[in-house]
């Protein structure tokens, strides 16, 4: 697990639907497993409350909650090379949906002080 990470750093920006899968669980959830396993700095998952993708389907978490494929963004830093080494493995994973990657410097990554 990554412990300290500072200066200038790498953010993977990875989305995909709500209703994706791999290997029958939530492709969101498989991502973020596949980061900790490689013991990359943490990820998180964030669902999008309208969207559209390259089919320009428009989803929304309004009319009824009639869209089950919302817009799914999970997004994790850490150093360029970390996370070049695990992209093959997500190219694998994903079918469909879109990976960026951009510069980004990072002021402060801590763990809370337990009490």
């Amino acid at each position: 697990m990554v412990d300290e990470i500072a200066g200038e750093q790498v953010l993977l920006r990875i989305f995909i639907g709500e209703s994706d899968k791999f290997q029958h669980i939530p492709l969101y959830e498989a991502l973020v497993e596949l980061f900790r396993k490689e013991g990359l700095a943490g990820a998180t998952v964030l669902r999008g409350i309208a969207g559209f993708g390259p089919h320009s389907m428009h989803h929304s978490d309004r009319l009824l909650r009639l869209s089950s494929d919302l817009p799914v963004v999970v997004e994790m830093v850490d150093d360029r090379q970390r996370i070049e080494a695990v992209l093959p493995r997500v190219r694998e994973m994903i079918d469909g949906g879109m990976i960026t990657m951009e510069k980004v410097f990072v002021w402060r990554y801590a763990r809370k002080h337990e009490a």
